[in-house]
């Protein structure tokens, strides 16, 4: 089915040139006929579903892992060989895992079904010269539609009409200042934001009408594209998926490689029997393959996750969790999350005075302040008269909904009637005083708006605010009237205007004069006569959040950078940056020189630049593209369809919560429940709390694992018994490592954990320090297991019962060791080290409960081969488990006094 041709700018061609290769009529239309024949061609106005995977594929997706893939082989090859028991515990495993992640699927699909849910459903529609009213899906290109205040835009449209028309375009571009439209065509090159001649589908029109001729349907219109991008979208693994599937791919290739080894030496050297050799190497393979690892990792992060709901991050999905801590760019948008996205009257410029509002969003809180003292609207009434002004040349409306203040209308115009609120003026008071007799509305041609307005002795006034450009050309005296004015003094307010936009605010002028007697309309020839006095000039902003300049400081000492993508002008973008501390080493970089830079060369600007403006959808997900090929982690913020592909894209994808659009929502991997972007730094401590707790529980986890492969080679090697079965090999690994690790997912996050710079992405999963670690604690675990083990052999003991403490001599040491765990480097012989978390306390007791329970029951004993020990033999693998204890915290000591040897040395040198 055919679409439309993606590469004509149509906002470059004039009306006729659109209408004439659409093949329409600028008055009349198209034909019924000739729309039957375009939707046969180009099919209906709508996305198309995307292909879903079928249940069962996504569910046997699940077991596309090295790991899994060897414990599916030691499953099978158990079971061949009879063992069931190891065979169950081994799919048990598996099963878990691939269950856990089958829940988490289905995040692409989802936000795609949110933006196709946010196409209009009807449309008013030109055919055959009459207006008809039809399903937004059966619009076609070529049709020619009529829009008016409050209409969803159903389609991408060339305007053909306009009468002060405005359209909110933040679903697009994330600004949510109305754009004022124009018929004019623009540059070829323009961005989306600049395109006054066009309209967008799923956008709103705010004010004025329309019509428009349809030049893209579903797929071809912007939000469309979008779509097509979003699920094109390829997910990045976060840092620690990415370490542990290197890890699992490692720790596979030596399993598998000391398995072979192990078997070979046995058959073809010892001469032993294949089947015993394959037992063996089954029990090898069992002891290094660390089962509890993911099942334990999820518990972690979901842990997380309910500590973070409590701080008012919600999480999607799970690995985010992690992802978060490992953060080294956060890249923001700016309206909605760096900004309140309430207009805010900052400044208020009169004829011999410069005064600074106080006071941020909609709600009339704040005051007036002159040369930094604050001071009463009474004492300078020209700006009260200025306010009603602002007041009575306005159509915004404020209302105190719900315990918030909410308003109808334009932005600007309602940042206009709050600061009249603020000068104590009651607007609607105002307005019934002197009621509206005739509007010009706002132009985007003429730049400003005009209102006839007459008092209770039928006196007029003709209000003016606009551009202040526009409005000086008018004016020929500067003040109040009624108050006293004097001669225009121009240069004095280009100076002041010109300092005031300098720091970012948008510059309206409010000018007036009186009626002529009699006057009830007011005409752009009155405009054009001139005489009108100027009464000053405001200031306005999309104020900065508090929150959120606190928590960019914040970032900053944890060694993130944050950077803002907006679609915003440059100048405001690099104004709202100097305010919170973003983009002081570079210069912003705009969408029309992204489009210019190739890959390469955009990956080598990205690190030093802080502020990009004027960017579109494709603009940030190359730039987040960027930003990972240099080896950042980015976390990306957003609340717009616009957002939704670089949230995908992103290591994490955070969208806002209470202002977030649907499909930004579902695009990301968590939501903030109170758009804040000071609760990603409350995210990302956690996130680097729970990484810890991981790294803890893999230090704690693989020793043991190294200390039962090893007691197995040792075995093979000197021709002795095993000490170990399969069974018991994963009643130690799948029941006491879990019991015991799980406590670790609870320790809680150390103190200086946003002091440290992030993680460096590249660092293994596995250091130097960890490996040593692991070999010394699996030598320790191995000497123990198979001393006592040859100890009671020697004493005459039976197999079962050298095997049951070999057993136990593990498990006992394993629940010394978790306690050596909770501090990684410090000492834990403190009161906080040792009872400071509760759960690892639990966690031994129930596993003392457990393994007591596998010496003494006759159950256990029958599955797993057991006997029950006397009071010395468990005396002596108490005694072997304490002798670990104290030599790994030996180990600590003596490698903090080694550190500090060594950076004294640096320092001397």
């Amino acid at each position: 089915m055919d679409r439309e041709i993606p590469s004509i700018a149509w906002h470059s061609l004039t009306i006729d040139d659109v209408v004439e290769r659409q093949g329409s009529d600028r008055h009349r239309g198209l034909s019924g006929e000739e729309a039957a024949g375009r939707m046969a061609r180009f099919g209906p106005n709508r996305l198309p579903p995307p292909r879903r995977r079928p249940l069962w594929l996504r569910f046997l997706q699940q077991f596309h892992n090295v790991l899994i893939y060897v414990m599916l082989g030691a499953a099978v090859i158990t079971a061949g060989l009879g063992r069931w028991i190891d065979t169950g515990v081994l799919l048990l495993a598996v099963i878990v895992n691939a269950v856990i992640g089958f829940i988490q699927e289905g995040k692409a699909e989802r936000a795609l079904d949110a933006i196709r849910r946010m196409l209009s459903l009807h449309a008013i529609v030109v055919r055959d010269g009459e207006r008809i009213d039809l399903p937004a899906e059966e619009l076609v290109p070529g049709d020619l539609v009529a829009l008016a205040a409050g209409d969803k835009v159903p389609a991408d449209l060339r305007l053909v009409t306009e009468k002060a028309l405005r359209v909110n375009e933040a679903i697009l571009t994330g600004e949510t200042e109305v754009v004022e439209k124009a018929l004019a065509p623009v540059d070829a090159e323009a961005p989306l934001g600049d395109r006054r001649c066009m309209l967008y589908s799923g956008t709103l029109v705010s004010s004025g009408v329309a019509t428009g001729v349809v030049v893209a349907t579903g797929p071809a219109t912007e939000i469309g594209r979008i779509g097509s991008m979003l699920e094109k979208v390829e997910t990045h693994a976060t840092p620690l998926m990415r370490k542990i599937n290197r890890f699992g791919q490692w720790l596979a290739v030596v399993i598998l490689l000391l398995a072979a080894i192990t078997f070979a030496i046995g058959v073809f050297v010892r001469g032993q029997p294949a089947e015993e050799m394959f037992l063996m190497a089954v029990a090898l393979t069992a002891s290094a393959i660390p089962e509890g690892l993911p099942a334990i990792m999820t518990i972690t992060l979901a842990l997380g996750v309910q500590r973070m709901a409590q701080r008012n991050a919600i999480i999607r999905r799970l690995p985010a969790v992690e992802a978060l801590g490992s953060v080294t760019v956060i890249c923001s948008d700016k309206t909605g999350t760096l900004t309140r996205n309430e207009m805010t009257v900052q400044k208020v410029i009169t004829t011999g005075n410069v005064f600074d509002v106080s006071g941020v969003g909609y709600a009339p809180e704040g005051g007036l302040h002159l040369a930094g003292e604050t001071i009463l609207p009474e004492d300078h009434p020209e700006v009260a008269d200025l306010a009603r002004a602002l007041v009575l040349c306005n159509d915004a409306d404020l209302h105190h909904r719900d315990g918030m203040w909410q308003l109808d209308g334009d932005p600007t115009e309602g940042a206009l009637v709050t600061l009249a609120m603020k000068m104590g003026l009651d607007p609607a008071g105002e307005r019934r005083a002197q009621p509206r007799v005739d509007v010009i509305p706002f132009e985007s041609l003429h730049r400003l708006m005009a209102t006839l307005n007459h008092d209770d002795e039928g006196r007029g006034f003709i209000y003016v605010k606009g551009s202040p450009e526009r409005i000086l050309e008018m004016c020929d005296r500067q003040g109040i009237p009624g108050r006293g004015v004097q001669p225009l003094d121009a240069g004095y307010w280009h100076r002041q205007g010109s300092a005031a936009a300098a720091a970012g605010l948008r510059i309206l002028a409010v000018a007036a004069k009186p009626a002529d007697p009699g006057q009830r309309e007011v005409r752009f020839s009155h405009l054009r006569r001139g005489g009108f006095t100027l009464m000053g000039l405001v200031g306005i902003i999309d104020p900065p959040r508090e929150e959120a300049t606190t928590a960019i400081a914040e970032s900053a000492r944890a060694g993130i950078r944050v950077k803002m993508i907006t679609g915003d002008h440059v100048e405001t973008a690099r104004a709202i940056g100097a305010m919170m501390g973003i983009g002081r080493d570079a210069p912003p970089l705009t969408g029309a020189e992204i489009e210019t830079m190739d890959d390469a060369e955009l990956r080598r600007l990205v690190p030093r630049v802080d502020v990009f403006a004027r960017a579109s959808p494709e603009h940030k997900l190359r730039l987040v593209q960027a930003m990972q090929e240099a080896g950042e982690i980015v976390a990306m913020t957003g609340d717009g369809v616009n957002d939704a592909p670089a949230l995908k894209r992103a290591d994490v994808g955070v969208a806002m919560g209470l202002k977030g659009n649907e499909a930004a929502k579902e695009a990301a991997d968590m939501v903030l429940a109170d758009d804040n972007l000071a609760t990603i730094a409350n995210a990302v401590r956690e996130g680097r709390g729970i990484y810890d707790n991981i790294r803890k529980f893999i230090i704690f986890m693989l020793p043991t694992n190294g200390g039962e492969a090893l007691v197995v080679i040792a075995a093979i090697l000197f021709e002795l018994l095993l000490p170990l079965t399969p069974a018991q090999v994963l009643w130690i690994n799948m029941v006491t490592v879990s019991t015991l690790g799980l406590a670790l997912a609870f320790e809680p996050t150390e103190n200086d954990v946003m002091h440290r710079p992030p993680r460096d992405p590249k660092e293994p999963l596995l250091t130097g320090f960890f490996i040593w670690r692991l070999v010394l604690v699996s030598v320790l675990m191995m000497a123990s297991a198979l001393g006592l083990f040859l100890w009671e052999l020697s004493r005459g003991a039976s197999i079962e019962t050298a095997r049951t403490m070999a057993v136990t001599a593990v498990v006992l040491a394993e629940m010394f060791y978790l306690v050596n765990s909770r501090h990684v480097r410090g000492s834990v012989l403190s009161w906080e080290g040792l009872v400071g978390n509760p759960y690892v306390l639990v966690a031994i007791a129930a596993c003392a409960v457990l393994q007591f329970a596998y010496t003494e029951m006759a159950a256990f004993q029958a599955i797993f081969g057991s006997t029950r020990l006397s009071g010395e033999q468990w005396g002596l693998v108490v005694a072997s488990g304490a002798a670990i204890f104290m030599i790994i915290e030996i180990e600590k000591i003596a490698l903090r006094f080694l550190g500090t040897d060594v950076r004294r040395i640096r320092a001397a040198r």
